[in-house]
């Protein structure tokens, strides 16, 4: 469902070929993240990782995921767009974690050349931008992933666990970063649910501070009785 369908193709009379994609409704996802709470974003991030994950199920490297290739429709349903420089990895190429089948796409459109740079600056991997085309894998758009998550979710009252994420998402040793768009959305999952995140060594403070946020209404009730009983027996005592 975050992939936009394709939903007829052919060709004219005349000779020129169509297609027929689903007319996409939304905003893009900079622009929603403008006004939308950091946690609306951080789910609405998820289900692009979803995507995205199945797009690498498939054998297909989107190679220029940014957030105006990612529109949010009225009621959070995110579709991925712009597929148009993908690459669509053989079978032989494909490594640990792939799972699923090669999508059915000519080989020529999945074949470019060492040194060709294709993608977005400030969104490509480091191997993207020097044009090691052999070395893309899914763990480039993984990068591109951790790019979109650090642009809408930056600022304001981010806590370094988050920006652990992105930091290990982006890190430019290919071998460094989360391995596949689900281990990515597993840490930001935890990070939403105010568990440990994986990427982040958390100090004794930032402990504290995460399970307060946790269990905030549970702890301000405790906090509330035991204030309630001081009063009451301190005004036994008089």
């Amino acid at each position: 469902p975050g992939i936009v369908p394709l939903h007829d193709a052919g060709t004219l009379t005349d000779g020129r070929v169509f297609y027929i994609m689903k007319l996409v409704r939304g905003v893009r996802l900079d622009w929603y993240a403008e006004s939308a709470a950091r946690s609306e974003t951080l789910r609405v991030f998820l289900r692009v990782c979803d995507a995205v994950g199945f797009a690498h199920a498939q054998g297909v490297i989107h190679r220029d995921l940014k957030p105006a290739n990612i529109m949010v429709g009225a009621f959070g349903e995110v579709l991925v767009l712009d597929w148009g420089i993908a690459r669509v990895r053989h079978e032989h190429e494909r490594g640990q974690g792939d799972a699923g089948s090669v999508a059915a796409v000519p080989a020529s459109a999945s074949n470019t050349a060492h040194g060709t740079v294709l993608g977005t600056p400030g969104f490509m991997a480091p191997e993207q931008a020097q044009g090691q085309v052999e070395l893309v894998d899914q763990r480039a758009d993984v990068y591109s992933l951790g790019a979109i998550l650090k642009a809408v979710a930056s600022g304001g009252d981010s806590r370094p666990a988050l920006a652990s994420i992105w930091t290990k998402a982006m890190a430019p040793d290919p071998s460094a970063r989360y391995q596949t768009a689900a281990d990515l959305a597993g840490d930001v999952a935890h990070y939403l649910d105010g568990e440990p995140v994986l990427a982040h060594r958390e100090s004794v403070l930032e402990r504290i501070s995460r399970l307060y946020h946790r269990y905030q209404t549970a702890i301000l009730l405790v906090l509330a009785y035991l204030a309630m009983r001081l009063l009451f027996l301190a005004a036994r005592g008089f």
